[in-house]
């Protein structure tokens, strides 16, 4: 049997923190191993504990939880750490952030136990918890905010066919509609997709349509 995927649950109120953890500790194959209410506590527990899976709020004392998302999973981190963000609905403009920060996805925290559940085994499992279509209704409604980056479109180091791939990954479709669009396989577009993460250095698809709109690939 394999090890349980360890957890650690930052929230800074109480009851919503003991709630995830039981839910969480009720399945065989999750483990919380630390709880903490700021996000300061957080990374310190992160990176003393080394956890599969962060599940972390947005707005917390002395550290809010996308700062502690970007020492956790940033860029340049040597060891990232694989953060879920739960939030509440009216604090969807904090989600954006948090993706650009590392966060691997987003969960609201009025979502059934048995979202949160799939989120956390999603997000360890290394895959993104975002359906395409939520991370272009996401990305999309806060694109004005996403200033392209240095450089061009020109400089993005991928194929023509490769660079088609990312703009359907960013317009929202999934592996399926990529393949019907272009009439090639699924298998094919799941190879194009690993060999533009790589390319990019990107660790899903969720940076992958961060990095669209920021080169302009995009609008």
């Amino acid at each position: 049997m394999n090890a349980p995927v360890r957890v650690v649950i930052c929230d800074d109120q109480a009851l919503i923190r003991t709630g995830f953890a039981t839910i969480v500790d009720a399945q065989p194959d999750l483990e919380v191993v630390g709880e903490c209410g700021d996000g300061r506590a957080a990374v310190d527990l992160a990176r003393r504990l080394n956890p599969d899976v962060v599940v972390m709020d947005v707005r917390m004392p002395v550290l809010d939880g996308i700062e502690a998302t970007r020492l956790l999973a940033g860029a340049g981190v040597a060891h990232p750490v694989k953060v879920l963000v739960v939030t509440t609905f009216n604090l969807d403009e904090y989600v954006y952030e948090a993706l650009r920060a590392g966060a691997s996805g987003f969960l609201l925290k009025d979502a059934p136990p048995a979202q949160l559940l799939h989120g956390i085994r999603t997000v360890a499992t290394g895959a993104a918890l975002l359906a395409p279509e939520v991370t272009r209704q996401l990305v999309g409604r806060y694109a004005a905010r996403i200033r392209p980056a240095q450089g061009t479109p020109d400089d993005v180091p991928l194929t023509p066919r490769e660079l088609e791939v990312l703009r359907l990954i960013a317009d929202g479709l999934s592996n399926s509609e990529i393949a019907a669009a272009l009439v090639i396989s699924q298998e094919t577009v799941k190879t194009y997709v690993s060999r533009i993460l790589t390319k990019l250095d990107l660790r899903d698809r969720v940076q992958a349509v961060v990095y669209a709109y920021r080169k302009g690939l995009v609008a």
